[in-house]
């Protein structure tokens, strides 16, 4: 499976994909609102491998996507959609950029490309996502695309010795403009 955007490839992972993942979730800048401390070559390849899974799934419920730049073929980071256990019509949508590339408009467009998919290939009523509450740039992804802000929640992630609050968004088939389609 792969999806097309203007300057994006959304490709499905292969094993080869470890190191690049490894390279960004290295930075510091990335690793602020995860509880790791530091990526290892170990922690890459897991992660790589759990995607290479996911696409064996009968029937698949959950699509995670590498992000390559069109013009470079350079993985610059991933996104997903990932189906609601139990249910078909609502699903779940995540992003990471190498941070070398945010401040781009990349995490929009891979977003907006998860959207249309989900609502127009999967059938989808219901897309939501959750970030860190002082993730600022990933909400602002959410609301450029019409995702509405629908709750936060006070102290219930822990990490780096503190409490975060999360922010729970949410957009409705019926509530979006109809996207651009992407192949």
């Amino acid at each position: 499976m792969q999806l097309v955007t203007e300057r994006l490839l959304l490709r499905e992972f292969v094993e080869g994909d470890w190191p690049a993942v490894l390279s960004y979730q290295q930075d510091q800048r990335y690793l602020r609102y995860y509880p790791w401390a530091e990526r290892t070559e170990a922690d890459a390849r897991e992660l790589v491998a759990m995607f290479l899974g996911w696409q064996h799934e009968e029937p698949r419920r959950r699509f995670q996507l590498a992000i390559e730049l069109i013009d470079e073929g350079s993985l610059i980071g991933n996104c997903g959609i990932r189906r609601k256990p139990g249910n078909d019509w609502e699903a779940d949508i995540g992003y990471e950029l190498d941070p070398r590339y945010w401040g781009t408009g990349y995490a929009t467009e891979a977003a907006r490309a998860l959207v249309n998919f989900g609502f127009n290939a999967l059938g989808l009523s219901r897309i939501s996502s959750w970030c860190i509450a002082d993730n600022v740039a990933w909400a602002l992804v959410l609301e450029r695309l019409g995702f509405r802000l629908e709750g936060r929640q006070r102290r219930n992630e822990f990490f780096k010795g503190r409490w975060w609050d999360t922010l729970l968004y949410a957009l409705l088939a019926d509530e979006c403009e109809k996207l651009e389609q992407y192949s």
